[in-house]
């Protein structure tokens, strides 16, 4: 679903001053609605709020309009020239607003809750972006920010390339037999591990890639019980980089749990943005996962 605001008024106190003085002196166009998507009336000033909304952006040669990005938009390497409204989840409506923008684009789970109905209540038309951890997910992005931006037939193009990429890369693991099981760790705190179930990018990547998620008894992430690690019998982990606090290796593999494991000393590191964007990129993600995995095993 796609959202997008319709003029109603906010109060002084509940954005600030800076905000409220920017509100009652704006005289912008609410989006508009065509085919079920929103466009924005006026493109000149946008936010992109996600990593793959501002890389969908950029691939669609429209990164003219941004005038802003939030801090997990770190790709292309232009994008960080933009001035960072800050974290997604922790987003603040007087940072969105300072850029005194024409438009937002919002991945959906952007937050908290109560800065996005903020903005969303705001005289700034805001488009929420669905997240789906798939091929039609990430198409169906590019569909909504290239209606968004009025560029539909770029979009198309750009929806052609990256689906006819996805499909060739899914192909390059059909023909192995035996798959590896892997367990995607956020995070370990106080020797726990913080593990990815269904439902998360994470997961989505791990079978794109012809893996199988370990843990398959929750959606979300979780903290794992020291049993529960020993029941997923992960071959693999497989963690982020450049995605906040790392943990070390030798923090990892010191875990006795862990090195009861097949996946003892097994460990896949790959850049956050890119392992889990699900934007432009991902045929390219999966393929170096596919290969982490598998070696000479994927077929080009």
């Amino acid at each position: 679903m796609v959202l997008f605001s319709r003029l109603p008024s906010v109060s002084r106190s509940a954005l600030g001053p800076a905000a409220a003085v920017f509100l009652a002196f704006a005289a912008l166009m609410p989006a508009q609605a065509a085919e079920g998507i929103a466009t924005f009336a006026d493109r000149s000033r946008i936010v992109a709020i996600g990593g793959s909304i501002t890389e969908i952006v950029y691939a669609l040669g429209e990164q003219h309009r941004l005038v802003a990005r939030d801090s997990t938009s770190r790709y292309p390497q232009a994008a960080a020239e933009l001035p960072d409204v800050g974290y997604m989840r922790q987003l603040s409506p007087e940072g969105v607003l300072s850029v005194n923008p024409s438009g937002i684009l919002a991945l959906h789970g952007s937050g908290p809750k109560e800065a996005v109905d903020v903005l969303k209540k705001s005289r700034i038309p805001f488009i929420e972006v669905p997240e789906r951890y798939d091929n039609q997910g990430i198409l169906e992005k590019i569909h909504i920010v290239g209606k968004a931006l009025g560029v539909d037939a770029k979009a198309d193009a750009l929806a052609a390339e990256i689906d006819a990429k996805l499909k060739a890369a899914e192909k390059q693991t059909a023909s192995i037999k035996e798959r590896k099981r892997i367990l995607f760790v956020l995070s370990m705190q106080g020797g726990k591990l913080l593990a990815a179930g269904s439902d998360t990018a994470a997961d989505g990547i791990i079978k794109l890639a012809g893996g199988i998620n370990a843990i398959d008894g929750f959606a979300g992430y979780k903290q794992l019980s020291d049993e529960a690690v020993i029941t997923a019998r992960p071959d693999v982990i497989l963690m982020m980089n450049n995605a906040g606090p790392a943990t070390a290796d030798d923090e990892l593999f010191s875990n006795p749990v862990v090195a009861s494991t097949p996946a003892a000393r097994k460990l896949i590191r790959m850049d956050g943005g890119y392992l889990l964007g699900f934007g432009p990129r991902t045929a390219d993600a999966i393929h170096d996962l596919a290969v982490s995995l598998y070696g000479g095993q994927v077929t080009d």
